[in-house]
C-alpha cells in the first residue's frame, strides 16, 4: 500500500491547524426523553472534527454518557467506517458478535457493513472518542435523535436511512 496522491501542492506549508481545549463546552447535549436539564444521563456530544471542517475527509467526536445511558441498537452503515476509543468508565460495545465491556485505551475498528451497537450501563458516566470515515454530516443525526419519539414511523425512517443507519 503507498501513500495516497498529494493535494497540497505548496512548497512551504500553511498556518492552518485548529485547536480545542479539553474544558470546551460540548456543542450537543442530549437528555433522555421527559428528563430535566441536570439529568445525569445526558450525552454530550463534542464536535472536534465535523465532515465540513476536515474537508470531507473524517469526523471525530468525543462522547460523554452519563451513567445507565442507552446508546444506538444493532446497526451498520453502507456509506461509513466507525471506530471507539475509550477515554475513561466503561463502556459496552457490540462488535457483531459479542457484547464487551470496554474500558480506558480500548478501541474498536467497524468498517463499512460492520453490525455494532454501544452504550452505557456501567452506572457511572463515561467517555469515547468516535471517529467515521470519509466524513458524514453526523451533527444533523445526533441533533435529530432526541425528536425521534415524536416522528411518525416513516419519518423514522426517512431519518434513519438519510443518516446511513440501518438497523438490524
Amino acid at each position: 500500500m503507498s501513500y495516497p496522491e498529494p493535494r497540497y501542492f505548496g512548497e512551504h506549508g500553511e498556518i492552518n491547524a485548529s485547536f480545542r481545549p479539553a474544558t470546551a463546552e460540548p456543542e450537543f447535549v442530549a437528555k433522555p426523553v421527559g428528563a430535566d436539564a441536570d439529568d445525569p444521563r445526558a450525552t454530550s456530544y463534542h464536535y472536534l472534527s465535523t465532515t465540513a471542517s476536515t474537508g470531507g475527509e473524517y469526523g471525530l467526536y468525543r462522547v460523554d454518557m452519563g451513567p445507565e445511558s442507552t446508546g444506538p441498537s444493532t446497526h451498520f452503515h453502507k456509506a461509513i467506517s466507525e471506530s471507539f476509543f475509550i477515554l475513561s468508565g466503561t463502556m459496552r460495545l457490540f462488535d457483531g458478535e459479542r457484547w464487551i465491556n470496554a474500558t480506558s485505551g480500548d478501541y474498536l475498528y467497524v468498517p463499512v457493513g460492520g453490525l455494532h451497537a454501544f452504550r452505557n450501563e456501567s452506572g457511572e458516566p463515561a467517555s469515547m472518542l468516535m471517529l467515521f470515515a470519509p466524513g458524514a454530516p453526523r451533527e444533523g443525526y445526533f441533533e435529530g435523535l432526541p425528536e425521534l419519539a415524536s416522528l411518525s414511523e416513516e419519518e423514522r425512517r426517512e431519518f434513519v436511512l438519510r443518516h446511513d443507519s440501518f438497523f438490524v
